[in-house]
């Protein structure tokens, strides 16, 4: 199936297991961290630059994806219960239709989200089940370059 790149208007990404290997790193005095790619911030850029608006919608409380997003210039969404309906509330406050929207999701907590959305995508290290589903599987495991790899495809895929 070929897809549509110039259709899409919205980019939504998880964050862990997406722009992170989904690793955490606890320190001894219990701070967590966890490892980004910077060629994704790149990537955040390029898109950015070809007119897409990107968000992450994330379950996690942990402040590393607000911080995260801040460097890069995004919205976000965290602390989220139900990814599905975030992204329904999203698109209707910015008016975009969910059939332009791509969700790249990694684990069965963004499932019923991804079904929403008009395109998917995921890191080749995705559950079986955002697998199955995926139009778009990514070469690079989450959190090595998935979202730089995205942009080249897009970049690709609008001349």
């Amino acid at each position: 199936m070929s897809i549509n790149y110039s259709k899409i208007k919205l980019i939504v990404y998880d964050f862990d297991g997406v722009m992170t290997d989904n690793h955490v790193y606890v320190t001894q005095d219990g701070a967590e961290m966890a490892m980004c790619h910077r060629g994704d911030g790149l990537g955040v850029g390029i898109i950015r630059d070809l007119g897409i608006d990107q968000v992450i919608i994330s379950t996690e409380v942990n402040p590393i994806v607000a911080k995260r997003a801040e460097k890069l210039k995004l919205p976000v969404v965290h602390k989220v219960k139900d990814k599905a309906q975030a992204l329904k509330d999203y698109c209707a406050e910015k008016g975009t239709a969910l059939e332009n929207v791509m969700y790249i999701g990694n684990d069965t907590n963004d499932l019923e989200a991804m079904k929403l959305a008009g395109t998917k995508g995921a890191p080749k290290d995705a559950e079986p089940e955002i697998l199955a589903i995926a139009e778009w599987v990514s070469t690079k495991n989450g959190g090595c370059g998935v979202i730089r790899e995205l942009a080249r495809v897009i970049s690709e895929g609008r001349e």
